[in-house]
């Protein structure tokens, strides 16, 4: 998980910048539906005019201040470039870019991701312009099994998308699904383990022996794996290793609000809200079930205790309440933190509250409305808001970390439209996947 880089991401996010851009003003007196495509707009730019440009992909992260050298710009994130790759879908259909403009950032990053570093078909945490894997951390320098899945999904919109499109549309298409399909989920099992497994190196093996267990942001590791019609894993992996034989299951109450599955952090609580995002940018969570949650309730409760927490703000941190709320991974005042309720360092992460949008979307609003007609450029600039800030600290850093911008454009069109959930949940590998597992789900 995220919140076990802490340290090396801190050592690696302390050295980067660059030049300062020119304040980007706001504008006042927009209604919802003009903000929210305003907020979409200016935060796709990230992954379109900023992205790496060799790739067409995702940067890890980028500066606008002039703190710190930005000497690691040019690192591909994998996760966040599936984030990017279904923001362009939303771009296209939103024609913040236009149809053919959008098909060939498409192509360009999936004739990357063809030639680039795979390990058993498993993209690395990060990868160079060159295309070879970049270590994330010590024996964690080849394949990612959890950053790779959110790639998956990313890849499976493409093709449903582009599925009955003219002649070159149905290449990327078939280009997408043989890059999905040749992800050996089964390998990453660990010598046949019901149980899969997070990182596999050709330089250390199995050495991070990390198991991927819930509850936290890894469900659609499992969907994906289990969804695979080439190296598909069995239902028992799914309910033996994630679900942990039903040792997921938790009954408590914060705020009100009810969680039924047991989170990976100390104590009764909640983990940070990208647990309530990442795995859910194509997994739609309304109407999904199985035997040990209703995965919407439990996204909105997540989402509510967030809200209730700021409102309560029982560290009296300044700022806090129903026009500033969230917290989760993301930059901090202490370097890089996976913020949560238990771990609250007086910072709000935009991408919290703006991701959460499907769950709690007057909440949600009240916060777009906030940042953007009262904090203005303290928070907003040329990607849209920056990734962090706190008021107690009077601490507005100019910089923006990929993983945290894509979920605001997906989650968001997905509140509006559904759009990325309608193209996931069409896939009939899908649905067979959610059967296997013994998932109810809408279709």
């Amino acid at each position: 998980m995220r919140l076990l880089y802490t340290f090396s991401l801190f050592v690696i996010l302390s050295s980067c910048s660059t030049p300062q851009k020119n304040k980007i003003s706001t504008q006042k007196k927009l209604n919802d539906n003009q903000l929210l495509t305003l907020v979409q707009r200016q935060t796709y730019k990230y992954f379109y005019e900023g992205a790496e440009p060799i790739s067409g992909l995702s940067r890890e992260r980028y500066h606008s201040d002039n703190i710190y050298p930005q000497n690691d710009k040019d690192i591909i994130a994998t996760g966040a470039s599936g984030f990017g790759i279904m923001g362009t879908i939303v771009a296209i259909e939103r024609k913040f870019i236009t149809k053919q403009q959008g098909y060939e950032h498409l192509k360009k990053g999936i004739d990357f991701l063809a030639k680039a570093d795979r390990f058993h078909g498993v993209w690395p945490h990060w990868m160079l312009p060159s295309g070879k894997a970049k270590a994330f951390g010590k024996n964690d320098d080849a394949g990612d099994l959890v950053e790779t899945s959110f790639l998956a999904q990313a890849l499976v919109c493409v093709r449903q998308y582009y599925v009955n499109g003219n002649a070159e549309e149905k290449a990327l298409a078939q280009k997408a699904d043989e890059l999905w399909k040749g992800i050996d989920w089964n390998f990453y099992r660990q010598n046949n383990k019901n149980v899969l497994y997070w990182h596999w190196s050709p330089n250390s093996g199995w050495k991070m022996n990390f198991a991927i267990t819930g509850y936290n942001e890894c469900l659609i590791t499992y969907i994906m794996a289990a969804c695979s019609p080439t190296f598909g894993v069995p239902a028992e992996v799914y309910h033996q290793g994630w679900a942990k034989s039903g040792a997921i299951n938790t009954n408590i109450s914060l705020y009100g609000h009810t969680i039924k599955l047991k989170h990976n952090v100390v104590g009764q609580s909640v983990g940070p809200l990208f647990w309530a995002h990442y795995s859910y940018l194509g997994l739609n969570p309304k109407g999904l079930k199985d035997k040990y949650a209703d995965y919407w309730e439990e996204n909105r409760n997540h989402t509510l205790i967030n809200y209730d927490y700021a409102i309560a703000n029982p560290k009296g941190f300044k700022g806090y309440g129903k026009n500033s709320w969230g917290l989760t991974a993301s930059y901090s005042v202490k370097g890089y933190a996976a913020h949560n309720i238990k771990e609250d360092f007086a910072v709000i992460s935009p991408t919290a509250a703006l991701s959460s949008y499907p769950y709690a979307p007057k909440e949600s609003m009240q916060m777009i409305r906030h940042l953007y007609e009262n904090m203005g450029d303290k928070v907003w600039g040329e990607f849209g808001f920056y990734d962090a800030y706190s008021e107690t600290d009077n601490w507005y850093p100019k910089r923006y970390i990929g993983i945290d911008q894509g979920p605001i454009v997906v989650m968001i069109e997905n509140g509006r439209t559904g759009l990325l959930w309608n193209l996931f949940m069409s896939a009939p590998e899908v649905q067979s996947g959610l059967d296997k597992l013994g998932f109810t789900y809408k279709k």
